[in-house]
């Protein structure tokens, strides 16, 4: 059960966007919004994506992926005037069921190699997961398979929270918050729960950052851990932008490529106590 939220709700953003492991993926992948909390019966949003080489400045190349806005009962809300540029992709998305909304853009994949006639063959790009079989020429044999599993979230509320948009779907890595992404104060503990796949995901790292490195000297980064279950209690320092990031991949053997990979970045914006 979400954490009853205080009011009024004050504005704040909770971006959520993953990342491709940091393993394969030197830049990083997230999502911001002009808005995460709104009121009213009718407003808009405006969403920038980016990857970059700092957290929330424009300064490598833009975001591109199929975004997708689900409204709190479930129904597609349509992706109006996208544009994507040299540094960033935007979009706007047309607010009015009250409540929370999920923004997404999730890429699910396949890559792997197969043995014919004594040579190792790589299997086609652009592949799903369901799409391996079909695609392995008769007499292959030694199949290594990896799935990839790549999700990039925006929370945004419009009126009164709801938690019908955090169901999980039991692919990948996926938050599901014990404390709302639209709660967070400076100095206050939040909790946030992970899964993997549909199961607590016990023991993954957890890379927080704050935003803003440009003007610092370090990056200000604090390693944290998941529990057995799945949760992670964060204690925001200060007010500002946080992105945290989780990925995992475990390999199948010496030699062998994983099995599958899964990433999660987020974005949070925690205000003044």
């Amino acid at each position: 059960m979400l954490k009853k939220l205080r009011a009024p709700i004050f504005a704040l953003a909770a971006i959520a966007t993953l990342a491709v492991p940091a393993a394969v993926q030197a830049h990083r992948m997230w999502m911001i919004a002009s808005s995460t909390v709104l009121s009213g019966d009718d407003a808009w949003v405006t969403v920038d994506a980016a990857v970059g080489n700092e957290l929330f400045y424009f300064d490598h190349t833009a975001l591109r992926g199929d975004f997708a806005v689900t409204a709190p009962d479930g129904s597609a809300v349509a992706v109006e005037n996208e544009h994507t540029g040299r540094l960033r992709t935007t979009f706007d998305a047309h607010l009015t069921q009250q409540g929370t909304y999920r923004i997404a853009m999730v890429r699910e994949g396949a890559m792997g190699s197969y043995m014919l006639n004594g040579e190792r063959q790589r299997l086609p790009r652009g592949l799903k997961a369901s799409d391996v079989a079909g695609a392995l020429p008769e007499g292959a044999t030694d199949v290594q398979v990896t799935e990839n599993n790549v999700r990039t979230e925006l929370f945004v509320t419009l009126g009164q929270p709801t938690n019908t948009i955090f169901t999980p779907t039991g692919k990948g890595i996926e938050l599901v918050p014990v404390t709302h992404p639209n709660d967070l104060y400076a100095g206050e503990e939040a909790t946030f729960q992970f899964l993997l796949n549909g199961q607590p995901a016990a023991n993954l790292d957890v890379l927080m950052v704050p935003g803003g490195s440009r003007y610092r000297d370090s990056q200000g980064q604090m390693n944290l851990t998941t529990d057995a279950e799945g949760k992670v209690r964060i204690t925001w320092p200060e007010a500002g932008l946080y992105w945290i990031e989780l990925t995992t991949g475990g390999p199948r053997g010496e030699g062998q490529a994983p099995t599958s990979r899964a990433g999660y970045t987020a974005t949070f914006e925690v205000l003044p106590s």
